[in-house]
């Protein structure tokens, strides 16, 4: 077949490049912890600054060499550019309609004693166990450290609950009844 027919570069399409549908939930303000922002913040302008520039020389070096369709350093640096530049637009999309919202700033009475975003709460379920949780942005969601997306199933049982109130969770395991024993409002270490 003659390569006049045939495609060097994929497409858009075949490439996967399509947005990704945003996991918030239609009109939601995407809210986000200082330290959230600052360590996306962080990954883009080490994409743009370094990893980027460096694939770029990688790529152009390697396009010099002659034949590009048998030419990994080539192949490979044009998929890995794509998947850097799909990050970067990713990144800048979050970036852009971020809501920064500190858990440490003062609160009036009645929020301090309310779960909002940002709270760190103590819940204690039907059997007696403990757990605290800290509510955050989709983006910096850490199980290990107990943060909790704020349009999870259990964020949103909590969300306006106060110190001594009974929340229902429904979740895929069933319903389960926690109490919320402690709300408080401190600065989170979102970074890893």
């Amino acid at each position: 077949m003659s390569k006049a027919f045939t495609s060097e570069e994929p497409t858009e399409s075949d490439d996967g490049d399509m947005p990704d549908p945003s996991p918030l939930p239609a009109g939601a303000r995407n809210y986000m912890t200082p330290g959230g922002f600052a360590r996306l913040r962080r990954e883009l302008d080490v994409l743009l600054s370094k990893e980027r520039p460096e694939l770029v020389a990688t790529v152009s070096w390697a396009a010099g060499n002659g034949d590009r369709s048998e030419n990994g350093d080539y192949i490979y640096g044009k998929k890995r550019l794509r998947e850097i530049d799909r990050r970067i637009r990713f990144l800048v999309r979050r970036l852009d309609n971020a809501e920064v919202v500190d858990p440490a700033m003062p609160r009036d009475d009645d929020a301090a004693s309310r779960v909002y975003f940002g709270a760190t709460v103590t819940v204690a379920d039907a059997r007696g166990g403990e757990r605290t949780v800290s509510i955050v942005g989709i983006d910096e969601i850490d199980t290990e450290r107990g943060y909790i997306s704020w349009i999870s199933p259990m964020a949103r049982a909590l969300l306006k609950a106060r110190e001594g109130d009974t929340v229902t969770v429904r979740t895929p395991a069933g319903v389960d009844e926690l109490d919320v024993v402690d709300v408080r409002y401190v600065a989170l270490a979102t970074d890893a």
